[in-house]
């Protein structure tokens, strides 16, 4: 019988599954659970070593005669401290030991409880990664303690080998012993191009034909890597998702339009749509309606290409990490004679160019439709986040413009001051697109001397935050309402005149029909700034009455 702990029982069941099996065990009450895990399982041959300082040794020592992994497991507190002197010797000498600590539930830290110290990153940079396990009551608990031991016993011979820590609260009671086997884990694996990519060959010349519903989703990538990964994707094999953040040209194949498909099938057409093999290429996905629905399709398998190989487990269904360009993985791919997803990828191609752009009415939505439409090729869009990145992705682009968006982290603060400096250095015009907070918070760089003419800012001001009226279940009434959209009168003319811009108001359809020509001027001798006042209640009804045409239209079609 083993522990009731689920954490300990995710971390004993993946530690087997990476083929680790030798374990040094120290004695103690906290790591109870623990011990009894390694011990009870057969997998694990296990060594019983009073002092810490010399099991941490004796861990080294038998990880050296056997060139493998070995776990040591102490109780909390001070005893940990005691393994830190064959830690460092394990890093320096880049042997891969597992230090498993048990720890006291982290509301007892420092109130006088015994054996109780800041166990999480106590080894700091002398580990090649430290990890700290949730207590698991939920099933995303349970998922997130599986990543965090995925990533830790990953990362022992990445780049080198090295020790890991894995630190475990548990909270009493730790004596019940009832579960009667360790349950079945996910393991990740990661491959990597380090033989040329023959291994990496063979797993997908293995692997692909038990899927015949591929996806791959391409996300956020510079233009040079959307270009590398459209050289060589398999085009028709698969079904290709992008967005505008992917810089795909729309001669490449990829499909976008896909959140309105998600939008307007009902539940029967999506689940025909479900993948049982995503993959995904590049950096952030925008759309949280993708990201929705493949985090509920049942069994889905999740693939992510990396160029530095460290795991993002989007989906919670992440399986295997490639580390590699997206464009060397491409090129495997459509060398793959395995891989057979053609009327999948037919399924999408139809859904994807059934889509159609109702039009809208005077508002935010309509600025960004007209701006966007009449780009001129080979220039550079710029996007802020919150509203402005998400109106973007409902229309088309002229083909050559390239997409920039701070999509790191998704802020607001400094979607001005990249556009800035990307146009600064830039030989093409640059345009932002940028809400009212985004641009207020971050406008004092248009006062320095490096704003050029190139640059082209399209300011979207509906008096606050207008995002937080299409949140779902939030209710804004009174004081609520100005504190959550940060309500505002502000206008711009002011500061943009006074720091060299050509300033453009806009409050209806007529002159913004009449501003783009002054904004789209390739020969225009200032900066310009043409600012679109809304109603942020109207935005949010032209929003909504666009999604019901979409669903409206999509029906009748169907």
């Amino acid at each position: 019988m083993y522990t009731d702990k689920k954490s300990v029982l995710q971390l004993v069941s993946l530690v087997r599954a990476y083929g680790i099996s030798r374990v040094v065990l120290c004695p103690g009450s906290r790591n109870v659970p623990l011990v009894q895990a390694f011990s009870a399982c057969d997998a694990f041959r296990c060594y019983s070593i009073t002092d810490e300082r010399s099991a941490g040794f004796f861990a080294l020592g038998l990880a050296l005669r056997s060139q493998a992994p070995v776990v040591v497991c102490c109780t909390s507190g001070s005893a940990l401290l005691n393994l830190h002197p064959a830690v460092c010797e394990a890093f320096y000498r880049q042997v891969p030991l597992v230090v498993v600590s048990a720890d006291r539930p982290a509301a007892w830290i420092g109130q006088m409880d015994g054996q109780t110290l800041p166990q999480p990153g106590v080894f700091g940079g002398l580990v090649k990664m430290s990890v700290n396990l949730p207590q698991v009551r939920t099933e995303e608990d349970g998922w997130y303690a599986n990543r965090l031991v995925n990533e830790a016993l990953l990362e022992l011979d990445h780049h080198g080998c090295g020790p890991v820590h894995i630190n475990v609260p548990l909270s009493e009671p730790l004596f019940n012993f009832s579960v009667k086997e360790l349950p079945p884990v996910r393991k990740i694996v990661r491959h990597d191009l380090s033989d040329g990519g023959s291994a990496l060959a063979y797993f997908l010349k293995e692997s692909l034909p038990r899927f015949r519903r591929v996806m791959v989703v391409s996300g956020q990538m510079t233009a040079d890597e959307a270009a590398g990964v459209g050289a060589y994707f398999p085009v028709g094999r698969a079904a290709w998702l992008t967005e505008l953040l992917g810089n795909l040209p729309a001669a490449s194949g990829a499909e976008r339009g896909f959140d309105r498909v998600l939008y307007a099938e009902d539940e029967a057409g999506r689940e025909s749509l479900r993948p049982d093999l995503v993959v995904t290429l590049g950096g952030h996905i925008v759309s949280k309606r993708l990201k929705k629905f493949l985090r509920g399709t049942p069994s889905l398998v999740h693939w992510h290409v990396s160029p530095d190989g460290r795991l993002a487990d989007l989906f919670c269904a992440l399986g295997a990490v490639f580390e590699s360009s997206p464009a060397d993985f491409c090129r495997l791919l459509s060398r793959c004679d395995a891989l057979h997803s053609e009327d999948y990828a037919a399924l999408w191609r139809g859904k994807c160019a059934a889509g159609h752009c109702p039009d809208v009415p005077y508002s935010e939505l309509y600025a960004v439709k007209r701006v966007l439409q009449d780009l001129p090729p080979h220039s550079v869009l710029h996007l802020a986040n919150s509203s402005a990145v998400r109106l973007a992705e409902l229309f088309p682009l002229p083909e050559g413009v390239e997409v920039q968006c701070n999509r790191g982290v998704n802020g607001i603060e400094g979607s001005v001051s990249a556009a800035a400096g990307y146009a600064s250095d830039s030989d093409r015009l640059n345009f932002l697109l940028v809400g009212d907070l985004s641009f207020f918070y971050d406008m004092n760089i248009l006062g320095n001397w490096h704003i050029g003419p190139n640059l082209r800012i399209v300011l979207l001001n509906n008096g606050g935050g207008a995002i937080f009226h299409a949140l779902p279940g939030l209710e804004m009434e009174g004081d609520t309402r100005r504190f959550v959209t940060a309500s505002h009168e502000t206008a711009a003319a002011g500061w943009a005149e006074s720091q060299g811009f050509n300033y453009m108001r806009v409050t209806d359809t007529f002159s913004l029909v009449a501003a783009l020509d002054d904004l789209f001027d390739g020969q225009a001798a200032a900066p310009v700034l043409l600012e679109v006042f809304t109603d942020a209640e109207e935005d949010a009804a032209a929003l909504r009455d666009y999604f019901h045409r979409v669903k409206d239209e999509w029906g009748q079609k169907g």
